[in-house]
């Protein structure tokens, strides 16, 4: 019998995943941290393991290190499963011997299965059931022998009970970004930052096993920008915290408006950057890429005018400091035009002039960004405003 060990801190996705594989006949073992993950290995013998990569104390990169430095286990296929805004740490897990990377937003538990099948091969059979590929017992299911559930019935069992959850989880975020708002000492910030990620992680996870990818791209997003602000202090300050609520302000509505089936496939956005810094505009354009988002850059207003006027773009950039013309002026000539009297439309601007700004007039703006802005900020900004656009645009 195939044996499958599961290293996940998340214990309703673990049992998920270890329910789905023993049914399928595989000897499942899971463990909630690194550290038992790496004692449990050693006795259980697992013919493939099944990693997430963000666990607490050890990190998942740091189990793969340890998981190929013994002789014993050196070849033992490891699937990580990971956000894939979260570049620089899939990366460090090939580098250190993973087999396989897999994106927990987008990954649901039938995905899971496939994997381990073409990974280690099927089970000779269901324990209490026909071998694998014989045909089903009259009255039984095809798609599961037994008594369980088909796919499609426990995939909806699962969307119904995450969806049932989410009014609660809501409330335990905003309960957390309310104290996020009023904690001034730092050390205790970054303690409700790390927490928030934590919530945030099991939220991406969960939403996607529940085939609700609309959200778990979303808190996959937010989990990146949380775990950048923890990893990197400095970075907290009134833009980057103005996003973090925004954020869960739109989980909020995509937890009322965003979990119909017909809704789960990510949309596709053009995406026009106005920006006569060089520098700031490819690095809105590399941000957006990370949401595969693609866009048009261009150093001159003049220029960002004449293509609105041509093209229908989804959500538009602004620089707000610009020779000829600057980013308010501009945005007030987009806004003549009736096909974008909607578009969002972001304004980015110093830092030292963010607070001034985002509480006056925005000239017909729909929000702001500081520069110097993190990446993955910019790419929560964008996915934010691109998938409210398509929501909104369905036809109720």
């Amino acid at each position: 019998m195939k044996k499958i060990l599961i290293i996940e801190d998340d214990q309703i996705l673990g049992n998920i995943y270890r329910n789905k594989l023993t049914v399928e006949g595989y000897q499942v073992e899971s463990a909630t941290t690194g550290e038992s993950g790496l004692a449990l290995m050693r006795t259980f013998q697992p013919s493939m393991i099944l990693l997430d990569l963000l666990l607490p104390q050890l990190s998942g990169v740091d189990v793969i290190k340890h998981i190929r430095s013994e002789s014993d286990f050196a070849k033992v296929p490891v699937v990580v499963l990971s956000n894939t805004y979260l570049t620089n740490l899939i990366q460090d897990a090939w580098k250190a011997g993973a087999t396989k990377c897999l994106s927990k937003a987008t990954c649901s538990p039938k995905d899971i299965l496939e994997v381990v099948r073409s990974t280690v091969g099927p089970n000779e059979g269901v324990p209490g059931g026909p071998p694998v590929g014989a045909a089903p017992a009259a009255g039984k299911s095809p798609a599961i022998a037994g008594d369980t559930k088909s796919d499609a019935e426990f995939q909806d069992d699962l969307r119904k009970s995450f969806i049932e959850s989410l009014p609660a989880t809501l409330t335990t975020l905003r309960s957390g970004l309310q104290a996020l708002s009023r904690t001034p000492d730092e050390v205790t910030r970054l303690k409700q930052i790390y927490e928030m990620h934590r919530r945030i992680h099991a939220l991406a996870g969960n939403a996607g096993i529940a085939s609700l990818f609309l959200i778990a791209q979303m808190s996959a997003a937010l989990e990146a920008l949380l775990k950048e602000l923890y990893e990197k202090p400095k970075s907290i300050n009134a833009s980057t915290l103005r996003t973090v609520a925004a954020a869960v302000d739109f989980l909020g509505y995509l937890f009322q408006n965003g979990t119909a089936i017909d809704q789960q496939q990510i949309p596709s956005a053009n995406i026009l950057v106005v920006d006569d810094e060089a520098i700031s505009r490819r690095a809105i354009v590399y941000a957006l890429e990370k949401a595969q988002l693609p866009s048009t850059g261009v150093d001159n207003p003049a220029e960002g005018l004449k293509l609105v006027s041509e093209n229908l773009f989804d959500l538009i950039f602004l620089d707000v400091d610009m020779p000829e013309m600057n980013g308010f002026e501009l945005c007030a000539k987009i806004r003549k035009m009736p096909q974008y009297k909607k578009t969002p439309v972001l304004f980015v601007t110093a830092l030292s002039d963010f607070e001034s700004r985002t509480s006056s007039t925005m000239a017909g703006g729909n929000d702001f960004i500081a520069k110097p802005f993190l990446f993955i900020e910019l790419t929560v900004k964008a996915l934010m405003h691109v998938l409210r656009g398509k929501l909104t645009a369905k036809p109720s």
